[in-house]
């Protein structure tokens, strides 16, 4: 009888399954308040609704039963661990976030970038320390949707995709784009091992980062409508972000000037 193998492809394509179902809805909405301190306009379109709402209610089913609770265990192991996890994954991100600031014509968010993966991936261990930070280098984050917000490309209506989750037209095309671009290319076994392991770990980190602000959105009367306004909030205050074009993260400056009482 035949062995059974998995090859390098079948292994990306399950694990791409896994990842996108982190989205479910949350599309990165953690830093709520760096919208608020913006006083941002995040106008709402949401035509098709009645749709939107059936597919939401498979991709809550697929997250509280698949990897919402993996990303509760996650928070119970050493936090040593989880850091260390967080940084190589967030360290691996890089390029795509360098690439985006290149498209948005930024050249010092791009040096900032770059700066961080080139200290981090030799002097941290490939990731596993973050160093740059207590140099000086501040991270931020960048991707598609961003881009072509700072493009001029308008939000479009708000669109629920399997498993992809919630957003406007614009950041769901930037969803489906940054999960098909691969800034190292496929010549090498090693990096495709790396990236298959970047993105399993990403998505429990950040789903496990995202549980608080999940779990208090739950108990609101109405989630769907809840975490979308949240949604839409965060990705205006990012685009703006964007925008400005400043290295320092909008969430750290809105904190700073709360705590100077503005």
């Amino acid at each position: 009888m035949p062995s059974l193998k998995c090859s390098p492809a079948l292994i990306r394509h399950a694990t791409l399954l896994l990842a996108v179902s982190y989205l479910v809805g949350c599309s990165s909405p953690a830093p709520v308040a760096s919208a608020r301190c913006a006083q941002v306009d995040y106008p709402v379109f949401d035509p098709a609704q009645r749709v939107n709402r059936g597919i939401f209610a498979f991709n809550k089913a697929v997250d509280d039963y698949a990897l919402a609770p993996v990303a509760r265990g996650y928070r119970h192991l050493p936090n040593v661990f989880q850091q260390g996890v967080h940084n190589f994954t967030t360290n691996f991100a890089e390029p795509k976030v360098f690439v985006n600031d290149l498209l948005q014509g930024n050249l010092k968010r791009s040096a900032n970038t770059l700066g961080r993966f080139t200290v981090n991936t030799t002097l941290g261990l490939v990731g596993l320390i973050d160093v740059s930070d207590p140099m000086g280098i501040p991270r931020h984050t960048a991707d598609f949707g961003q881009t072509f917000g700072v493009w001029g490309i308008g939000n479009g209506p708000i669109v629920e995709l399997p498993l992809l989750g919630t957003g406007n037209a614009r950041d769901a095309a930037g969803r489906v784009l940054g999960l098909a671009f691969n800034p190292f290319g496929n010549n090498s076994d090693s990096l495709q091992t790396l990236a298959t392991t970047s993105l399993v770990g990403g998505v429990i980190d950040q789903r496990a980062e995202l549980l608080p602000l999940t779990d208090s959105l739950q108990k609101l009367p109405d989630y769907y409508s809840a975490l979308r306004d949240v949604v839409a909030e965060h990705r205006a205050a990012f685009v703006l972000e964007g925008k400005q074009g400043s290295t320092q993260p909008e969430k750290d400056r809105c904190q700073g000037a709360t705590r100077d009482g503005f």
